[in-house]
């Protein structure tokens, strides 16, 4: 993993500028399937396997179009089946209560499915960042809009807004 801030998108560097003056990359892959179906690997999970398609049919269903491609299935279904095991370790944790009873020692401890919410909950945070789900990262989102037919490029279109 390298260091530093991620990298701004070529798209971004187009309409606000490039300040570093770095040569673009102009072979930047834009990927243009959608998401699709939710993946048969939901259908064989021992727990949750419904309640996983659930949850991917209500984030693809919530995310504005052309949002979420081909290339994020992989990032969406770990966020589902988080989700999954988050729901069940809240459940859980509103039955049992956050501390329990050690049945060997006798001890009060803290129940392990609040260890499993946490863990679920940072993984649910950092893949609704980096699909754009989250108001922070919605503000750096932009979805491409269609062409008015006249424009040759996009900055055509910008032409047009004047000063």
């Amino acid at each position: 993993m390298t260091a530093g801030r991620k990298p701004k998108p070529t798209w971004m560097k187009l309409v606000t500028g490039n300040p570093g003056k770095r040569p673009l990359n102009s072979n930047e892959p834009i990927p243009t399937m959608g998401i699709g179906p939710p993946p048969e690997k939901f259908k064989t999970m021992k727990d949750g396997g419904a309640a996983a398609t659930e949850v991917w049919l209500d984030m693809v269903n919530a995310a504005p179009a052309g949002l979420l491609t081909i290339l994020d299935r992989s990032q969406l279904e770990m966020f589902c089946r988080a989700k999954v095991r988050w729901l069940m370790a809240c459940d859980k944790l509103d039955t049992y209560g956050e501390v329990i009873k050690s049945p060997v020692q006798g001890i009060w401890q803290q129940s392990p499915y609040y260890s499993i919410k946490k863990a679920e909950e940072k993984t649910m945070q950092t893949c609704m960042v980096e699909m754009g789900f989250t108001p922070s990262s919605r503000s750096r989102v932009s979805i491409a809009a269609k062409r008015k037919g006249k424009a040759e490029t996009p900055f055509d279109d910008l032409k047009e807004l004047g000063d």
